[in-house]
C-alpha cells in the first residue's frame, strides 16, 4: 500500500482550481468581485479565445501596497476577514483568499498595481508555481490583472472546455450578472478586440433595461418591500411577458449572485396562480439581510447560501412578490405612445348594438349594478375602452386610445370571480345563497361520507348540502357568487378536491386551487351572447381586480393591438 505524503503546493492549488475556476467565466467572476471588494467606480474587462486566451480586468480600485503584492496570489492570504467571527459576518464579495492562488496555479498570471499616493505601481508574475518578485511599472491607479492561457498547465482540464463562442457566452453572462449587481458602477467588455458592452454609472431600473432589453424595462413591476430586518427590491416581469426558458432570471442576496432553492421556490409560488406552467418569470431581485443571518461559506465558488431562519426568508419573498403580483390589473400596461381615440358612442348606455339589458344577467355576473352616470368615464379610467361587439360567442372587442383590445371573456370573469371567492374566504367564509329549488343528485359513498365529515369546511365556502340517503345528497345552497353555475357538477367537484387533498388543506395550501375550480364553474361560458353594457362591465372589472391580465391557469386574458401593428398590417403609409 502507498504511503501516505504531503501532496506538493502547487497541485493542491490546482485541485482547488477544480472548485475555484471551472471555465474561464468562473475566473472572470472572481477578478470582478475582487474590483468591487477593492471599491472601483469603473471596471474594464478584455477577452480573447472566449477567455481561455486572456482575461484582462482593469480597475480604478484602492490598489495592493508593494509589501502585499505577492502575498495577495497566496493560498488562504486575504484582507478580508482575520476570524470565525469575521467570517460569520462576511459583507466582502470575496473572503476565502483561494481565487487569485487557484487561477494563478493553472495559468499565466500577471497582477499589477498602485495604491493611491504611491510613487508608481508594482508588478509581479506567476505561472504554475513560479512567482517572480515585486518590479516597478507604469499604471496611473488601481489594479489590472491578466491572465492567460488558462489551463496551460492541466490540458485535461483544458479538453473540457466548450468552443470560443460558449466559453465567451459563459463569460458574458458573469459580466451581467456582476454589472446587474453594481449599477452605480461603469463597466466595459470587449471580446478579441471588439467592444460588446459599456454601461455608465446608472439608476436600477435603467441597468437593468441596458442588460435585460427594452421589453423586460417596459413590462417590469418595480418590488421594494421591507420587514423584519430584510428588504427585497428589484423589478419582477409581468406574467404576460414570462418566458420559456429561466434565462432571465437574477437574484442577489447582499449583493451577491446565488442560486438558491429556497428563493427560487418562494418566487414560483408567489407567481403560481397567474403563470402557465411551462412558462418561467423573468426578474432581477435583491435581498438584504443580516449578514450574519446568511452563511455564504458554504461552496468555494460562493454561489450557494443557507439562510439561518429560512422559513421566514421563503414567507417574506413570497408575499413581498404577492403583494406587488397584486397590484397587476388589466390594461395597467397598455401602450402610451399611440394616438388617443374617443369612445364610441353608446359605451356606456344600452343602445350600444342596439340591444336591451338584462339586470339580471348583469347582477348575476358582477353583483349590484351601480347608479347611472351623468357622464361617461374617460379613456384615463378606462384603459381597456369600451366594447364594441363580440367575437365566435368566445372574445370581446373593445376599442381604447391605443387601438384594439381582444379579451377572453370565460377566462377574464373567471379571474374576477376567483378573486372575489379569496376576498370573501379572507374575511371568515363566503356568502351562501339558497337555492329556491333544493337540487337532488346522486353520489358516489366517498362524496356522501365527505358531506357528512366535512359539513364545517363546506360551509365556510359557502355550500349547504346534506346526505339523503347512501348514494344521494342534496344541494340546499351554493356560494352566492357562484348562485348560476350548476349545482350538481359544481358540488361534485368541490367534494373531490376536498376528499383528494383532505379538508385542513384545502383551506390551506390548496385554498386557491379549490377556489379556482369554483370560479371555473361560474364564469360566463363561451357562446353566450353579452350585451354592450354587460361587455363594458366586464372591462371595468378588470381594470379593477388584482392580477387580472391572466386566468387563474396563467394563460393571458386580453391582448392589445395598437394602431400602430394594425398600419403595418394594411400596409398604411408605405
Amino acid at each position: 500500500m502507498p504511503a501516505i505524503k504531503v501532496l506538493p503546493e502547487l497541485l493542491v492549488s490546482q485541485i482547488a482550481a477544480g472548485e475555484v475556476v471551472e471555465r474561464p467565466a468562473a475566473a472572470l467572476k472572481e477578478l470582478l468581485e475582487n474590483s468591487l471588494d477593492a471599491g472601483a467606480g469603473e471596471i474594464s474587462v478584455q477577452l480573447a479565445g472566449g477567455g481561455a486566451k486572456l482575461i484582462r480586468v482593469a480597475d480604478d480600485g484602492r490598489g495592493i501596497p508593494r509589501d502585499e503584492i505577492a502575498l495577495a496570489l497566496a493560498r488562504h492570504a486575504t484582507s478580508k476577514i482575520t476570524s470565525l467571527e469575521d467570517l460569520e459576518r462576511v459583507a466582502s464579495l470575496g473572503f476565502r483568499g483561494e481565487a487569485l492562488a487557484a487561477i494563478a496555479a493553472v495559468s499565466r498570471l500577471t497582477l499589477t498595481s498602485r495604491r493611491d499616493g504611491d510613487p508608481h505601481a508594482w508588478t509581479v508574475t506567476a505561472a504554475g508555481s513560479n512567482l517572480s518578485r515585486a518590479a516597478p511599472a507604469a499604471l496611473a491607479a488601481g489594479t489590472r490583472l491578466e491572465v492567460r492561457d488558462l489551463y496551460f498547465n492541466t490540458p485535461a482540464r483544458r479538453r473540457f472546455l466548450k468552443s470560443e463562442a460558449t466559453e465567451y457566452a459563459h463569460c458574458e453572462e458573469a459580466f451581467m450578472r456582476i454589472a446587474l449587481s453594481r449599477p452605480e458602477t461603469g463597466f466595459t467588455l470587449s471580446h478579441n478586440g471588439r467592444a460588446q458592452w459599456s454601461l455608465k454609472p446608472q439608476p436600477l431600473r435603467d441597468r437593468i433595461g441596458a442588460l435585460l432589453g427594452d421589453d423586460f424595462h417596459a413590462a417590469a413591476l418595480e418590488v421594494n418591500e421591507a420587514s423584519s430586518g430584510l428588504r427585497l427590491s428589484g423589478a419582477i416581469g409581468l406574467p404576460a411577458h414570462a418566458r420559456a426558458t429561466r434565462e432571465a432570471q437574477y437574484f442577489f442576496v447582499n449583493g451577491r449572485h446565488v442560486r438558491d432553492k429556497l428563493s427560487a421556490h418562494a418566487i414560483r409560488q408567489a407567481y403560481q396562480d397567474v403563470l402557465h406552467h411551462e412558462r418561467h418569470p423573468a426578474y432581477v431581485l435583491f435581498l438584504e439581510i443580516g449578514p450574519a443571518q446568511v452563511d455564504v461559506n458554504v461552496h468555494p465558488a460562493k454561489t450557494e447560501v443557507r439562510f439561518r431562519d429560512a422559513r421566514a426568508v421563503h414567507q417574506f419573498i413570497f408575499h413581498a412578490l404577492n403583494r406587488t403580483l397584486a397590484q397587476s390589473v388589466a390594461g395597467a400596461t397598455a401602450a402610451t405612445a399611440a394616438p388617443a381615440i374617443a369612445a364610441p358612442p353608446g359605451a356606456g348606455g344600452s343602445v350600444a348594438l342596439g340591444l336591451a339589458e338584462p339586470a339580471a344577467f348583469y347582477e348575476t355576473l358582477f353583483g349590484a349594478r351601480p347608479a347611472p352616470q351623468a357622464a361617461l368615464p374617460d379613456d384615463a379610467d378606462a384603459p381597456l375602452g369600451y366594447a364594441l361587439a363580440q367575437l365566435a360567442g368566445i372574445y370581446v372587442l373593445a376599442q381604447n386610445r391605443h387601438g384594439l383590445v381582444i379579451v377572453d371573456m370565460h377566462a377574464a370573469h373567471e379571474r374576477i370571480l376567483y378573486e372575489k371567492l379569496k376576498e370573501a374566504l379572507d374575511e371568515r367564509e363566503i356568502p351562501m345563497q339558497p337555492l329556491l329549488v333544493p337540487v337532488t343528485f346522486a353520489a358516489a359513498a366517498l362524496d356522501v361520507a365527505t358531506v357528512e365529515e366535512h359539513g364545517e369546511v363546506l360551509r365556510a365556502i359557502g355550500f349547504d348540502l346534506a346526505a339523503t340517503s347512501p348514494a344521494s345528497l342534496i344541494a340546499r345552497g351554493v356560494p352566492a357568487l357562484l348562485a348560476d353555475a350548476d349545482a350538481r357538477a359544481l358540488a361534485r367537484d368541490v367534494l373531490r378536491e376536498i376528499r383528494e387533498c383532505g379538508a385542513s388543506r384545502a383551506l390551506t395550501e390548496r385554498r386557491d386551487e379549490l377556489l379556482g375550480t369554483m370560479a371555473c364553474h361560474a364564469a360566463v361560458r363561451a357562446n353566450r351572447k353579452l350585451t354592450a353594457p354587460e361587455m363594458n362591465a366586464l372591462l371595468r372589472e378588470m381594470e379593477a381586480t388584482e392580477r387580472s391580465g391572466q386566468c387563474n391557469h396563467g394563460r393571458p386574458t386580453w391582448h392589445q393591438v395598437t394602431l400602430a401593428e394594425l398600419d403595418k398590417l394594411f400596409m398604411r403609409g408605405r
